[in-house]
């Protein structure tokens, strides 16, 4: 119960006021750093307030959970079916997003969904476990390697005249680097069919395209998104046209079959527009890396902050899903979802909310909600209640869950086997933006 001291018929004026101020902190570099006590000044009001100018804050688990399962919402876009934010549909990497799976809603959504969705079914994901090890041991290879020789002569290069930026110093790495945006690259590019050749080009390119996703986009910033949406959609129009002349067993020889019309299983429509298939490549490459990159390191620098449950991961006596629920849970890589109602007479948890509004639904906020989880604050990987909605929920729930899941359910335990004196060395440094919570750069020591 929250005590107040305002007159009731100026508190709506003062939740607003307070919802105003929450939603402006959480766009400076201070509030995306650490959100978590502006979601709970926020949620001391209610778990849905408004911010005005037809804004809700929503950071209740519940209503968090219902609002994003519900149809009756949909996508942020206007009637014309336009995406809206700054922008708007003069940029090409606003275009490459208004046209993914991210930004439209059934039936549009359901078809471009059902394309795709085989090859992330849970059904097949098991199969890559092979596949996700041996990078894995590559990699984790690649790191004693590159500590062992960090600060001989020779060392800390990539090729003549190239610097490797992982080396930080003797016996230390950028963990994000050599590690943790490196694995999920090397997967989902194995699923698209991108060559090996070609893979070190995205991590720069993929994390300018993610500053769309962003409430507040700098103008300089979405220059940078542009200019890598160019680059993305010339290399997948390349690939494209290769996988044509000679189809492999990959995603991208799919959705260009299905490009040129080919009908789908049992009739349903396989047919895919050329720009709807540009920006379903560039949206899974993105989405595919950025998601479980950040899992993986918040993983880490969790393991960091809790050794004795990190080495319960190494001798098995904690609980490997239990652990990465709670990643999940406190450090969700993806912290917040637009949801808009596509009818008259609708509310979110009893607070109105009429054509026009737009719910940002804090699924950072609802994992830490103490009507759902004692001690929210708390690493605890025994700890039972609900699912956390890091992968957010309804039609829109995350294709590549169980995919990044593995992933991380591989690398997180080889990873503190194979150094068991893994440690921090240097401060972190966070991304910045409020919708994806990762690290740009945490530098460890392999002892």
């Amino acid at each position: 119960m929250t005590h107040r001291t305002t007159d009731p018929a100026t508190d709506t004026d003062t939740d607003t006021t307070t919802a105003t101020a929450v939603l402006e902190g959480l766009l400076t570099q201070e509030g995306s750093a650490d959100p978590f006590p502006l979601f709970e000044r926020a949620r001391a009001l209610g778990p849905v307030l408004p911010a005005g100018d037809g804004v809700l804050l929503v950071t209740g688990y519940e209503e968090a959970e219902r609002l994003t399962r519900d149809r009756a919402f949909g996508i942020r876009r206007t009637e014309a079916g336009e995406a809206t934010g700054p922008g708007g549909t003069e940029h090409l990497a606003q275009r490459i997003i208004s046209a993914s799976l991210l930004e439209t809603d059934p039936p549009r959504h359901t078809r471009l969904r059902s394309l795709v969705s085989s090859f992330f079914a849970a059904r097949r994901i098991p199969a890559l476990e092979p596949l996700i090890a041996a990078a894995v041991d590559d990699l984790l290879d690649e790191m004693a390697g590159q500590a062992g020789h960090a600060g001989t002569p020779d060392s800390g290069t990539l090729g003549p005249g190239t610097p490797d930026s992982s080396v930080l110093g003797p016996g230390t790495l950028d963990f994000m680097e050599v590690f943790a945006s490196r694995l999920p690259m090397s997967v989902i590019c194995e699923l698209m069919g991108v060559p090996k050749e070609d893979r070190h080009r995205f991590r720069a390119l993929s994390s300018a395209l993610t500053v769309t996703l962003e409430i507040a986009q700098p103008p300089e910033a979405v220059l940078a998104a542009d200019a890598a949406a160019a680059e993305l959609v010339d290399y997948f129009s390349d690939l494209t046209a290769r996988r044509r002349a000679d189809p492999q067993d990959d995603l991208v020889s799919a959705l260009a079959t299905a490009a040129e019309g080919t009908e789908g299983a049992e009739g349903t429509d396989a047919r895919l527009s050329e720009d709807e298939m540009l920006s379903m490549f560039v949206l899974l490459l993105v989405s595919g890396f950025e998601t479980t990159s950040s899992l993986l390191g918040n993983a880490l620098a969790l393991s960091f902050q809790h050794p004795l449950a990190a080495a319960g991961l190494r001798d098995g006596t904690t609980p490997l899903l239990g652990f990465l629920d709670e990643v999940l849970r406190l450090e969700s890589p993806v912290q917040y979802a637009a949801r808009v109602p596509l009818t008259e007479g609708l509310d979110v948890g009893g607070v109105p909310a009429p054509l026009g509004t737009v719910a940002l639904v804090f699924l950072g906020a609802a994992n830490r909600d103490p009507r759902q989880y004692d001690r929210p604050a708390e690493f605890d990987p025994l700890r039972t209640g609900p699912q956390p909605l890091a992968f957010g929920g309804g039609a829109h729930f995350c294709l590549g869950a169980p995919l990044a899941r593995l992933e991380a359910s591989i690398a997180l335990p080889a990873l503190l086997r194979r150094f068991p004196r893994l440690r921090p060395a240097g401060e972190p440094a966070r991304r910045y933006g409020l919708m994806l919570r990762g690290y740009e750069k945490l530098p460890v020591a392999l002892g």
